[in-house]
């Protein structure tokens, strides 16, 4: 048996889960520990269908020259492919589920793929956040005199940059009735940042791919690196709090069968 769970097999894993701990039927969220990787989250705007490219062009502003950079940072209603403890599921943004956030005029830099310095901040009016039909945008004003910007705007030109980021809390969100999609109603951006990214961390370029090739390879693993795995994996803070049902012969497992059963095989 593959250790990789379908869509639908994820789905009726997650929904007995929830089910045994007293979720609503609607797919309502009571807690936190309901929301799927944790409250956290990056998403790119790769990959959406949408005109969500970045832009950047020199502008006059209050006297002063800057590289205006513009763009979305998110795309309501548009699915994309995520992947929590029992595999994989669908996730798409609610429209409007970024103007609360904005309206309450939160703190929030602009950066290039989620490090370094801040390039814009919208406490010093150099970001500013919209919400319109299509989703969340950002408008950044950079120093032009800065390298990193040349270098920003540089790849923007090129087309070698295309794509944005968002770092964000859901504070609201739904799973479907077949917990086969999670809906983000609300978020928080408060703290947070947009980006500027090569790809980023949106699971059809960098978690869906590279997931299956990790578990595809967890049975070869020597010894010594499959026991350091586990030990990691049975440290997270996110496993910790949701703890993965037994596995059965009538119950795919998510990783190489059970870290339990796993670790008896690798000291026999």
């Amino acid at each position: 048996m593959s250790p990789v769970l379908d869509l639908r097999e994820a789905a009726d894993l997650r929904r007995a889960k929830f089910a045994a701990n007293g979720a609503p039927e609607d797919g309502g969220i009571r807690s936190a520990s309901a929301l799927p990787n944790g409250a956290a989250r990056r998403v790119s705007t790769k990959d959406l269908g949408a005109p969500c490219s970045l832009r950047a062009k020199k502008v006059d502003r209050e006297g002063k020259s800057f590289y205006q950079v513009e763009g979305y940072f998110t795309v309501y209603e548009r699915g994309y492919e995520m992947w929590d403890w029992a595999g994989p599921y669908t996730e798409l943004v609610s429209k409007g589920a970024a103007e609360a956030t904005i309206a309450g005029s939160p703190d929030v830099v602009f950066l290039v793929n989620h490090a370094g310095l801040a390039m814009a901040r919208t406490v010093s009016g150099t970001l500013e956040l919209w919400s319109d039909d299509t989703g969340g945008g950002n408008r950044a004003f950079l120093n032009p005199t800065r390298q990193d910007v040349k270098d920003l705007v540089a790849a923007i030109e090129d087309g070698t940059i295309t794509e944005q980021s968002f770092g964000f809390m859901i504070t609201s969100g739904q799973w479907s009735p077949d917990y086969m999609e999670f809906r983000i109603n609300e978020f928080d951006m408060d703290r947070g940042d947009t980006s500027a990214v090569n790809y980023g961390a949106n699971p059809y370029t960098s978690v869906s791919a590279r997931a299956r090739e990790i578990l595809d390879s967890l049975d070869h693993l020597p010894a010594g690196a499959a026991r350091a795995a586990l030990d990691r994996l049975q440290h997270r803070p996110d496993l910790a709090e949701q703890q993965m049902p037994p596995a059965t012969h009538e119950t795919p497992v998510v990783v190489a069968r059970s870290l339990d059963s796993y670790l008896s095989r690798l000291n026999d």
